[in-house]
């Protein structure tokens, strides 16, 4: 199964103190943000560092309220994390003291229902999902840095969320092994067919993966664009489709938008209108 996002009119606004004279100042970090995500959609979401891209996935994990606006999953508002979601961030976060089969019924356990045994066939098939059944039993540090991101992946989609939430969970990888998950990352999102939300930096990533790109403004983070990634991957199966016209293009576009919100950024017009 999976489920339709909608950020309504999201805002986020937090106090925080100067460093110098301490006062709290209102930090306002999104702005009447709107964002509708279908049931099923693989959308990734890329804009200028600071722009609340890591603020926009924990307000739909449930792990932040908004301070404005309305967010809801097939219409019911969120209002704290769930089941139905599932995260996986930059860091593997895996425990290290249990195996990679451990760390997969580690999440099963905490879901309940299960009895061991079918925890640990739960946890074999997911490990097989993303290509590591035969590493089921090595410990955290005997996995390479991909062998862990994939055990952080299986772990998620163990217990069978209807939506992912990926905080760039390959941005500490080496391109190469990067690539490499993102083949995989897309292969398990067809196989399973799971709303997928993917937060990136990087614009070759969110056109490669996206179905749709999100790009966001500058602080305070809004939608400036969604953007249709109409890829021919069928066609591009046997080359890449890094490598086609329709993905520089649509790379292009993007950049243009993010440079074009940079240089507003630092236009020193910019402050003065607000003096």
């Amino acid at each position: 199964m999976s489920s339709r996002i909608e950020l309504s009119h999201v805002g986020q606004t937090f106090w925080v103190r100067g460093d110098e004279d301490r006062q709290l100042r209102e930090f306002v970090a999104l702005d009447d943000l709107d964002l509708e995500i279908g049931a099923g959609e693989f959308v990734t979401v890329v804009g200028p560092s600071g722009c609340g891209k890591s603020t926009v996935l924990d307000l739909i994990a449930g792990l932040a309220t908004p301070s404005a606006g309305r967010l809801t999953i097939d219409g019911v508002p969120i209002t704290g994390p769930g089941l139905d979601r599932s995260v996986v961030f930059q860091q593997y976060t895996l425990l290290p003291w249990r195996t990679a089969a451990g760390n997969v019924e580690f999440a099963l356990e905490a879901r309940g229902g299960l009895t061991k045994r079918e925890r640990a066939t739960r946890a074999r098939e997911y490990l097989d999902l993303v290509g590591l059944s035969e590493f089921a039993g090595r410990y955290p540090h005997e996995l390479s840095g991909g062998m862990k991101q994939r055990v952080a992946i299986a772990r998620s989609l163990s217990y069978e969320p209807q939506v992912l939430l990926m905080d760039e969970p390959f941005g500490a990888l080496d391109a190469q092994t990067r690539e490499r998950l993102q083949e995989e990352l897309l292969g398990i999102w067809r196989r399973t067919g799971t709303t997928v939300v993917f937060i990136t930096h990087d614009i070759d990533e969110a056109v490669f993966l996206g179905q749709r790109v999100a790009v966001m403004s500058a602080r305070p983070g809004r939608i400036s664009e969604v953007i249709a990634v109409d890829l021919d991957r069928e066609a591009a199966a046997e080359t890449d489709v890094r490598a086609t016209r329709q993905f520089a293009e649509h790379r292009h576009h993007i950049w243009s938008l993010l440079r074009q919100q940079h240089a507003a950024d630092t236009d020193p017009t910019r402050e003065l209108a607000h003096v």
